[in-house]
C-alpha cells in the first residue's frame, strides 16, 4: 500500500534543516581550519606591513632574481599626502621598516627611486615622511633619488628635498612653495536673513575663533597665522637647505608658491634635470649606488599588505563584526580634516 505523499510543509521544513546543517558544517570546518592556522603558523615578533612587487629595471627586465641580487626601492609619492588613499607617513614608516627584512634583509636595498605625482598635502605627514627619508639615507648611506612624473607640488617638493637628485619629465608641474588653511565660510548673515540662531559655549580666549555662524572678530585668526608663517619659514628653510641652487630671498619675494615648467624648475634651482625620464633617472641612481647597470639588479616596490586570514582569526573581519565600512572620499584635505596644509589648490 503506497503511502501517503508528503505535505509541502514537512517538504520544505526538511530541505530547511538539511541546508542549515551543510551550511553550520561548512563553517565549523573553516573555524577549525582558522584555529589550526593560527596554532601552527609561526607568529613573528615583528611582522611585516607591505607586499613586495618586482618593477621593470632599466631595460624593461622585470624577472625574479636570487635574494643576493642588489636591489633599487622604488616609493610611489602619488596623491594627497597624508590620504591613505595616497601616501601618509604611518605607510612610509612600514615601506622603510619592510625594507629592512624580509626579502630585502641583508643591506639588499643599495638605492631608493622615489616616483613623484603628488599636488602635496598634510603639513605634518610631509615633515614626518622628509624627516624619515633622511634618517634612512644618513644611517644606510643610501643614495634616493626623485623622479617627478605629473605634479611635485608643494608638500611633493618638500619630500623631494630629502633626496640627492631630482630628475622630472617634459610634462610635470613644479614648485608651489606656500601654506594653505582654509577657505573658511562664514554663514552668519545667510542664517540672519533665514531667522536662525546658533550659540557655541566656550572658556579661553578665541576658542571659538573663526567660528562661521557669528561675524568673525577682528584678530581672532593672529594665532592661526602665527602657526602658518612658522610653518612656512621652515618648508622656505629646508627649500634652501637641500636646494643650494635656490636664491632665498628671490623665494619669498619672487618665486613665491608659483608653479614652473621643469625647464624654469631647473633654472631656479628646484630641480636638478628637466625633461628626464624613469629610466634615465634609475641608471643614475645606480650609478650614484655605485652598481654596474650590466651585472644583475633588482627594482622592487612595496605596498600595504591586507591579510584576510589574520582579519577573521582575531575576529576584525565584517563577517564577524556584522559591520561594513562606508566612507565619503573628499579628496583634497578641507579645513578642519586637515588644517594647514603645503597643498596646491589652483
Amino acid at each position: 500500500m503506497d503511502s501517503p505523499p508528503e505535505s509541502i510543509f514537512k517538504s520544505a521544513f526538511r530541505a530547511f534543516f538539511r541546508m542549515f546543517f551543510a551550511v553550520a558544517g561548512i563553517l565549523l570546518a573553516v573555524f577549525a581550519f582558522l584555529i589550526l592556522y593560527s596554532a601552527f603558523t609561526p607568529s613573528p615578533l615583528v611582522q611585516e606591513k607591505t607586499k613586495l612587487e618586482i618593477l621593470p629595471d632599466a631595460e624593461g627586465n622585470r624577472e625574479i632574481l636570487s635574494m643576493t641580487t642588489p636591489a633599487i626601492l622604488q616609493i610611489s609619492v602619488h596623491g594627497v599626502i597624508g590620504d591613505p588613499k595616497g601616501l601618509d607617513s604611518q605607510m612610509m614608516e612600514n615601506i622603510l621598516l619592510d625594507s629592512r627584512t624580509g626579502l630585502l634583509s641583508h643591506d639588499r636595498v643599495k638605492g631608493i627611486l622615489l616616483h613623484i605625482n603628488t599636488p602635496g598635502g598634510a603639513a605634518t605627514d610631509a615633515n614626518n615622511i622628509y624627516q624619515m627619508l633622511k634618517a634612512y639615507k644618513e644611517k644606510y648611506q643610501v643614495p634616493i633619488y626623485a623622479y617627478v612624473d605629473g605634479f611635485c607640488a608643494s608638500g611633493g617638493m618638500y619630500i623631494a628635498a630629502a633626496t640627492d637628485q631630482i630628475f622630472s619629465s617634459a610634462e610635470s608641474v613644479i614648485g608651489s612653495i606656500g601654506v594653505v588653511w582654509g577657505p573658511f565660510f562664514n554663514f552668519h548673515d545667510v542664517m540672519m536673513k533665514v531667522g536662525m540662531q546658533a550659540r557655541t559655549l566656550t572658556e579661553g580666549i578665541d576658542k571659538d575663533m573663526m567660528n562661521p555662524t557669528r561675524p568673525y572678530r577682528e584678530g581672532e585668526d593672529n594665532s592661526m597665522k602665527a602657526v602658518m608663517d612658522y610653518s612656512y619659514q621652515r618648508f622656505v628653510d629646508i627649500i634652501v637647505a637641500n636646494r643650494p641652487n635656490v636664491d632665498k630671498t628671490k623665494l619669498i619675494n619672487e618665486y613665491g608658491a608659483q608653479i614652473y615648467d621643469p625647464v624654469r624648475a631647473e633654472e631656479i634651482g628646484y630641480i636638478d634635470h628637466a625633461t628626464s625620464s624613469r629610466n634615465e633617472t634609475l641608471r643614475a641612481l645606480l650609478e650614484a649606488a655605485q652598481l654596474d647597470p650590466k651585472k644583475p639588479y633588482q627594482v622592487v616596490t612595496l605596498f600595504p599588505k591586507h591579510d584576510w586570514i589574520s582579519e577573521l582569526v582575531t575576529g576584525k573581519s565584517p563577517l564577524f563584526t556584522g559591520r561594513i565600512e562606508h566612507a565619503i572620499d573628499l579628496g583634497k584635505p578641507y579645513a578642519g580634516a586637515d588644517p594647514v596644509a603645503y597643498l596646491y589648490r589652483p
